[in-house]
């Protein structure tokens, strides 16, 4: 925790004053105003309440800033004032059970906690030889995750998926039932109508109360749903650096990479990869890298990642699965026939894995994937009728207990489940198998 006087020294005299020249698409861009990049500053305009925006970089000798808001009203020589230099956040355990946007305000109808504690919003990630390695299971309370695709305490996961497969559903659940001391929720770019079915349908009173959910949604700026996602993440590592074991779920990166994409494009960085900007592709790194384990507490991160199209190459989907410590595929296949969650295990893998399960656990978890596999190879002949029985022994143990491998994969969404029990129902599946 740095002290008054270090932060002091990085904060520059406030009362510093530019004037708008003119708008350049979605940027503003302001004259004799040298503030810093990430600076938050004040512009006037003619009628109703001030403006405020974020310096995000400078143009032929002038300094280019994005706002927070509507910018009708604003006009050619308004006054632009320089408020911050450094974004600070509110922390403390006032905000558990609360709902906040993106400046860490309440947004529950509820008054705003009195947090006299504050981080810096932007924060260097651990340093890679202050890491402990992962050595202990987080219970997710989803059996096919804590039996199949064991996750450890600090992990990054992602959840990939098209729209409407179910990853709000299996954030309830995870926010429900997991083993964290803490969970901390970032909805980026949702759809009003959206945040209020996750709180009382997916979340609840019981995962709410041990939450706190920061919220931006899909109507807001693009530099509030970026916020989000860096308040969510330094929330995260105020409750990591006071010993506990933090869930973080972020829905979704892809809008937090959409939202980088067009700050970038309004400060001048040409396309690239299919319209992105080179900055994104620069910022995922910073942001899923400030999770993880230090020597405190652990931040176990789950990322949605919302695939266009279903197509798990588009460049966004692609950059993260090289980040991650494993991925969750969500089937739209699967959610079609009912089969929820609808994770696809033969397509899914969790890497730290083999170093938090037990031998026989991964053992286990091989056999069903093998089973999972020699169906899905031939499911067409089976359901055709056209499979003959005794032509591989592993597809007719497949198809003897694909029901009994099913029911073990699928839970209700009310359903709750432990670390144990979903370990325990595996080994007993599977020595049904070497019976058979």
């Amino acid at each position: 925790m740095q002290t008054t006087e270090e932060q002091l020294e990085k904060i520059m005299l406030t009362g510093l004053v530019g004037s708008v020249l003119r708008t350049d698409g979605l940027a503003v861009s302001v004259a004799g105003f040298p503030a810093p990049v990430g600076a938050t500053v004040e512009i006037e305009r003619q009628s109703g309440n001030a403006v405020f925006g974020e310096v995000v970089g400078f143009r032929d000798n002038l300094t280019l800033v994005y706002p927070f808001n509507e910018m009708g009203g604003v006009r050619r020589g308004n006054k632009v004032t320089l408020r911050e230099t450094i974004r600070q956040v509110p922390v403390g355990e006032k905000l558990l059970g609360r709902v906040i946007n993106a400046h860490g305000k309440a947004i529950d109808n509820k008054p705003d906690a009195v947090i006299w504690n504050k981080v810096p919003l932007y924060q260097s990630p651990p340093s890679a030889t202050e890491r402990p390695r992962i050595e202990k299971p987080l219970g997710t309370g989803v059996h096919a995750i804590d039996g199949l695709l064991t996750c450890g305490q600090g992990q990054r996961i992602g959840i990939f998926a098209g729209s409407g497969v179910g990853k709000s559903t299996v954030l309830g659940m995870l926010s429900r039932h997991s083993e964290a001391d803490v969970n901390v929720i970032a909805l980026i770019g949702e759809r009003g109508r959206e945040v209020n079915d996750f709180l009382e349908r997916d979340l609840g009173p019981e995962g709410l109360a041990r939450s706190i959910v920061v919220v931006s949604t899909s109507d807001e700026p693009a530099l509030l749903r970026l916020h989000a996602a860096m308040t969510a993440t330094a929330i995260a590592e105020y409750f990591r650096d006071e010993g506990k074991n933090v869930l973080l779920m972020m829905d979704s990166l892809t809008r937090f990479a959409m939202a980088q994409r067009e700050i970038g494009l309004a400060a001048g960085e040409p396309p690239t990869t299919k319209g992105y900007p080179p900055s994104v592709f620069s910022l995922l790194p910073k942001l899923v890298e400030r999770a993880g384990r230090n020597r405190l507490g652990s931040i176990t991160a789950y990322y949605t990642v919302l695939v266009e199209g279903d197509d798990h190459n588009e460049p966004v989907s692609d950059a993260v699965r090289g980040l991650l410590d494993g991925h969750v595929i969500l089937s739209r296949k699967f959610a079609a026939k009912g089969h929820y969650p609808a994770i696809d295990v033969l397509q899914s893998i969790s890497r730290i894995m083999p170093d938090v399960a037990s031998a026989e656990q991964i053992e286990a978890a091989t056999k069903i994937r093998q089973l999972l596999a020699a169906y899905q190879e031939n499911e067409d002949l089976i359901t055709i009728g056209a499979y003959q029985t005794g032509s591989n022994p592993l597809v007719d143990t497949a198809i003897a207990f694909m029901d009994q491998i099913n029911h073990y994969i699928k839970q209700e969404m009310d359903e709750e489940g432990t670390l144990e029990v979903a370990q325990s129902q595996l080994l007993t599946l599977t020595k049904q198998l070497v019976l058979k």
